[in-house]
């Protein structure tokens, strides 16, 4: 290991767990890795939250164990020239600068408390219109019970600690980066608050343009500046580790998880799309320097900004609330489940049994992309006398490639309006969904399942590919981190990671007819909660 050359730590922090993974620079080889649970906590129906104080000390051992195993292997801990960060978005911490405390649970992405702030906001839009697209021009998001700024007016109206914090001007905001960032830096002693461009722009506080903090939206949501981080590029030197065995490393990258993805996936250039298949499913593309402006319910967000006077690369987002979660559904609230790794042989089961026709819209907190409708919840829909378990975990899965249909549609439809002339110069029109990329890549662990990238093909009429290296989170922060230290070139030829391949085997006469009776499930799953 010592003749490998430098090596790049990247921590993975995301909703279930958190990892620390070691890079050979400039490579996908994986030299050590320790992954470890992260618990939940549900105080009421809706309402997901998770302990700050445990996401950094589960990061702490990921990294300790981590680095044990370099040694063991015989490695160095001087090898590690940087470490990057990827994390869950949107997750709001809220702490006290001068105690180190949290003033509250983290509030993870998902949670819907806030559908009640979000009515409220919408009161405080002009001409009474309540249009939830108001501030999208500024910031590329509708108001939605997703962002950090509605989870932050939250807390500060709820929670008289946080209200109190804040006129004192010892409260600090951020997402999970800028709690990881603040901690290691130093933390009460004088640890850097920062944030990146990425996890910044899903806020709702930063304009999209500039890529600084707005003070139109400030004022809108009545939150204190003085509580926000600096924003910084995704890939430069913010700092050093201030102690345990990285102590003196620099932190050199960050990037929220979904656009780590994206880089690890390595789509750096326009027109290249990739899903990531978690408990969410979250679909970026990539649109160069332009800023797509959607009008079919996507998001505008950053991509990466790969150093201080680099220029950002925006991309194009739907967000699916609701992918694996509906697995753990299955198996923890209804049984028919034994273990995740079951669906995919207990699907195959639903083949010629006769069963109804079932479609299953876990919409279970209402529906993101291209949809935002808040007031959705979930249905199984067209079951008969014959229906069993096997075709309502069947159902599931293809819920989760209809709901990336859904988003390719959008992104189809945007494309077209938006980028007539990517759309000329990249790609030929072969047919359907391939007007906008010719093939998909995947990621995430639900990626594991064979039957559901082939669902995904045939319900989408498109190429899946899964390359074999499975941390492209990971291996985004990594680069991004190598490359702010100049030993990771992403301006050279790609990594060479082999991928295996679907292939759409339906129709495209089938496709739509199963399409358009999931759009029907849709349509009875909207406006439930009045």
């Amino acid at each position: 290991i010592a003749e490998m050359g430098p090596l790049v730590g990247a921590i993975d922090e995301g909703t279930s767990s958190a990892r620390f993974i070691l890079f050979e620079a400039g490579t996908t080889n994986v030299v050590a890795s320790h992954q470890q649970e992260l618990s939940q906590i549900h105080p009421q129906e809706g309402w997901v939250e998770q302990d700050p104080m445990e996401i950094l000390k589960v990061v702490s051992n990921c990294i300790e164990h981590g680095i044990d195993k370099l040694i063991a292997a015989g490695g160095s801990v001087n090898d590690i020239v940087a470490v990057g960060i990827t994390n869950q978005r949107e997750s709001t911490i809220v702490w006290d600068k001068t105690t180190g405390e949290p003033l509250y649970n983290s509030i993870v992405w998902l949670d819907v408390r806030t559908s009640s702030t979000v009515d409220q906001l919408l009161d405080e839009v002009p001409n009474k219109s309540r249009n939830k697209n108001y501030l999208k021009p500024l910031c590329g998001l509708p108001l939605s019970p997703y962002f950090s700024a509605v989870k932050l007016k939250w807390l500060q109206e709820n929670i008289p600690k946080v209200k109190k914090s804040m006129a004192a001007g010892n409260c600090l905001f951020g997402t999970v980066d800028s709690w990881l960032i603040w901690n290691l830096t130093g933390g009460k002693n004088g640890g850097i608050h920062i944030t990146d461009v990425t996890n910044a722009s899903r806020t709702m506080l930063m304009n999209i343009e500039t890529l600084k903090w707005d003070r139109v939206l400030i004022n809108f949501f009545g939150i204190p500046s003085s509580v926000l981080p600096v924003i910084k590029s995704s890939s430069e030197v913010y700092g050093t580790v201030a102690e345990g065995s990285l102590r003196g490393v620099p932190l050199a990258g960050c990037l929220g998880d979904q656009q780590s993805a994206l880089v690890g996936q390595q789509c750096l250039n326009r027109g290249q799309a990739k899903a990531t298949y978690g408990t969410g499913c979250f679909l970026l593309y990539n649109t160069g320097n332009i800023k797509v402006h959607s009008t079919k319910g996507l998001l505008t967000t950053v991509a990466y900004k790969l150093g201080p006077k680099s220029p950002a690369v925006y991309a194009l987002e739907g967000s699916v609330a609701v992918a694996g979660a509906a697995l753990n559904w299955l198996r923890d609230n209804l049984s028919i489940l034994p273990s995740f790794g079951d669906a995919q042989e207990i699907s195959e089961k639903a083949v010629g049994i006769e069963g109804g026709e079932v479609y299953f819209v876990p919409a279970f907190s209402g529906l993101y992309a291209p949809y935002w409708q808040q007031e959705a919840r979930g249905v199984i829909i067209g079951l008969s006398e014959d229906t069993q378990a096997c075709h309502i975990v069947r159902a599931t899965l293809e819920a989760v490639c209809f709901q990336v249909r859904d988003i390719l549609e959008a992104m189809n439809k945007d494309y077209g309006s938006n980028l007539s002339t990517l759309q000329a110069s990249f790609f030929p029109s072969i047919s359907f969904l391939q007007n906008i990329c010719s093939f998909l890549q995947v990621d995430g662990g639900m990626t594991a399942n064979s039957l559901l990238m082939q669902l995904q093909a045939d319900l989408a009429g498109i190429t899946i590919l899964k390359p074999s290296m499975a941390e492209s989170t990971a291996l985004g922060a990594a680069m991004v981190a190598g490359a702010a230290v100049g030993c990771w070139d992403l301006e050279g030829p790609p990594l060479d990671i082999p991928s295996i391949e679907w292939f759409p085997k339906i129709s495209e006469d089938e496709r739509d007819v199963v399409y358009t009776k999931w759009k029907m499930a849709v349509e009875r799953s909207m406006g439930w909660i009045v």
